[in-house]
């Protein structure tokens, strides 16, 4: 049975009666628990949890830092295409959009790679538009190959593949993959994808477990935060990642919680998330899955990334460019969408310093 099928089998579910009836007795118990059943988790979603938060706050960093110790891994973007063939009503690279499209050549790839290479980083996210006319697996698979000598890890943010194309990248040196469902709300998403392939919902909600099933070291997924009510996101989002980690137990599941940006087309969220709500949904997620990774992208601004590395992030973007050869001869006006923390690599390894964590550029060999 696929995820698709156990969600599917959900949908009936009541969130907002029981979500609107939880109570300061229940938020208490979930907290107190060693593992959180599912009703624990929307428990610790709820409205009525936002009064425990600094509880919830505290029991979050200390299973992050039993599990993850004091470390926050670092890793950058960089967009190979900006070609897409989905028109999104909240992506800047939406085939709607007016801006400049671009595929860089192999040689740009490496070229842009070693500007990164010279911040120290060597862990690497390459992203293309959903166009596989502008992008095939096979021109992914290249530029890969030419960046293997700079990165220890490279992972890939693209359209999904069915499993022998993983495994296809896989040979060429990819080791994660980040894929987000974008909303988990089956009407909601019909609605925000009005056309193109992205429409399929069940090929991309099941996308994560077809890279499980490559043998993909990484697998990490969220939702866009702000598309749809962020409790049921989060909570849907929870399920997912239970169902992978329990199923793939040999890949490292992560989860990110992308807040909507101003874009291209400047989409309106549906709903609104403040940082209290970010916070509250970390925590929650940290509670219920202590092993899972958590990942947090330059899309929220500086001081409220250092604030929330002690609540259980792990893992965080850093020297971000949203822009198809942005490093290279960008102009600051084609990225995807804009980016909250501007700060160099240096300055945010210091940051995490200062905090007593410890930035990990490089934490294994590809041998």
């Amino acid at each position: 049975m696929k995820f698709s099928d156990i969600y599917h089998s959900c949908q009936d579910f009541d969130a907002d009666k029981y979500i609107n009836r939880v109570t300061p007795k229940q938020v208490r118990e979930a907290i107190e628990k060693g593992e959180l059943s599912e009703r624990d988790f929307m428990v610790l979603l709820s409205p009525e949890a936002e009064k425990n938060l600094e509880e919830m706050a505290q029991k979050a960093h200390r299973l992050t830092v039993r599990n993850f110790g004091r470390v926050i891994y670092l890793f950058t973007p960089l967009y190979l295409s900006n070609f897409c063939t989905n028109e999104c009503s909240y992506c800047g690279f939406s085939t709607k959009s007016k801006l400049r499209r671009r595929t860089l050549s192999v040689d740009e790839v490496e070229k842009e790679g070693r500007l990164i290479a010279e911040t120290g980083l060597r862990h690497l996210l390459i992203l293309t538009g959903e166009s596989r006319t502008k992008s095939p697996v096979e021109y992914i698979a290249a530029c890969v190959q030419r960046l293997r000598k700079y990165f220890c890890s490279i992972a890939i943010e693209i359209y999904p593949l069915e499993t022998p194309e993983y495994k296809l990248l896989l040979s060429a040196g990819v080791d994660g993959v980040t894929i987000y469902q974008e909303v988990y709300d089956p009407i909601t998403y019909d609605r925000v994808h009005i056309k193109g392939p992205k429409k399929n919902y069940l090929f991309r909600i099941n996308a994560p477990e077809r890279a499980c099933q490559a043998g993909m070291r990484a697998v990490n997924i969220g939702a866009l935060i702000g598309l749809f009510d962020w409790r049921k996101e989060v909570f849907a989002a929870g399920l997912h990642s239970r169902y992978l980690q329990d199923r793939f137990p040999s890949t490292e599941i992560s989860i990110s919680f992308p807040r909507l940006r101003p874009a291209l087309g400047r989409y309106q969220p549906a709903s609104a998330v403040t940082d209290k709500d970010l916070v509250q949904m970390i925590t929650a997620f940290r509670l219920f899955l202590p092993r899972v990774g958590i990942t947090l992208s330059t899309r929220e601004k500086a001081v409220l990334r250092d604030n929330l590395i002690r609540l259980g992030v792990t893992r965080m973007s850093a020297g971000s460019c949203t822009e198809v050869g942005g490093r290279l001869d960008g102009d600051g006006h084609n990225g995807q969408f804009d980016i909250s923390d501007k700060r160099s690599v240096r300055e945010i390894k210091e940051a995490i310093h200062r905090l007593g964590y410890q930035p990990v550029s490089k934490d294994w060999l590809v041998i």
